[in-house]
């Protein structure tokens, strides 16, 4: 297990916890009551600390190496998954992945933003930051959706969209307002489950849905910390203070109303447990599903755009 700066008590207490372990297995002493002495100790600090964290504690979290990726989600809480590859213009980005699936009994269409493990992955999959194709991609998923009936669940956990030259030149921006614009208009339910980070645009160019969760240890901002403390203190070293002010913890979206729920993670992070996790975010979709069964696709579309309009209102008391 990879620890986060923050997590450095538990870290040590685990050290601990290891070398009794080996002591009691080498020596064939009985150390059973201390080991779980320990174990209450850490457990305890951990639900202490998960539960009074700051915004960059939880950003360190969000892109926490081992958490919870689209493709391991999607295995966990579906079966039948076909993956479909290429946006039929001009490549296959890895960084969005997306197929048909079940989930439950639901035949669905799914598309998740995809970061790599390790190094050599990441790369692969560009840090999970997608160029054009990858949207034109999720867009070709999206029209396959509403033309077969099935519903869209997306996944979304990027930097942002990727900002070299080669994707601005084969149209970025267009891109992703296109996918906001073609979402917006579509009649089948839509429902967006932000997994670890959603980083602006790119985020949101899969995420105009009429269900929006989180993660409980996710977040969702405009830009990040660290970019956002460049430009206003001239200094990404304050990302700490950038993160508190840029309100981009669950909860904050919630109160705002710019997400639905916040879906609960195992104490310590979504990576403590993928399967804990695949099975609460399983959990909130199929509830969604089943209530979308009966609501008519025209009701659907025009939910969603009234959703999406209401956002950021200004109520003026003078």
């Amino acid at each position: 297990m990879e620890y986060i700066p923050f997590e450095r008590p538990i870290a040590e207490l685990e050290q601990k916890i290891d070398e009794l372990k080996r002591v009691s297995a080498s020596q064939a002493v009985n150390l059973d009551r201390e080991i779980g002495e320990l174990k209450d100790k850490a457990d305890q600090l951990r639900v202490d600390m998960f539960s009074n964290l700051s915004g960059y504690e939880k950003t360190q979290i969000a892109r926490h190496p081992h958490r919870p990726n689209s493709l391991e989600l999607i295995q966990a809480m579906s079966s039948d998954f076909l993956e479909l590859h290429g946006d039929r213009n001009f490549q296959d980005d890895k960084a969005i992945v997306g197929g048909l699936a079940l989930i439950g009994s639901f035949p669905v269409v799914i598309i998740g933003h995809q970061k790599g493990r390790g190094t050599k992955d990441n790369i692969y999959r560009n840090f999970g930051m997608p160029r054009p194709e990858g949207y034109r991609k999720a867009l070709r998923l999206m029209s396959l959706a509403e033309r077969f009936s099935r519903p869209i669940i997306t996944l979304v956990d990027t930097p942002g969209a990727y900002p070299g030259v080669g994707a601005e030149e084969r149209g970025q921006s267009e891109a992703i307002a296109k996918n906001i614009m073609v979402m917006a208009k579509l009649k089948v339910p839509i429902i967006t489950v932000v997994i670890g980070e959603g980083g602006s645009g790119g985020a949101l160019a899969i995420a105009v849905a009429n269900r929006v969760h989180m993660l409980e240890h996710s977040i969702y901002s405009v830009i990040s910390p660290e970019g956002c403390a460049s430009i206003l203190f001239k200094d990404a070293g304050k990302a700490d203070e950038a993160a508190q002010s840029l309100r981009l913890t669950a909860d904050f979206a919630l109160d705002n109303k710019l997400v639905d729920s916040i879906i609960k993670e195992p104490t310590g992070g979504a990576h403590r447990s993928i399967d804990l996790t695949a099975k609460a975010i399983k959990t909130q979709i199929l509830a969604d599903l089943k209530y979308f069964e009966s609501v008519d696709p025209n009701l659907l579309r025009s939910e969603r755009i009234d959703k999406y309009l209401a956002m950021g209102a200004v109520v003026d008391h003078g």
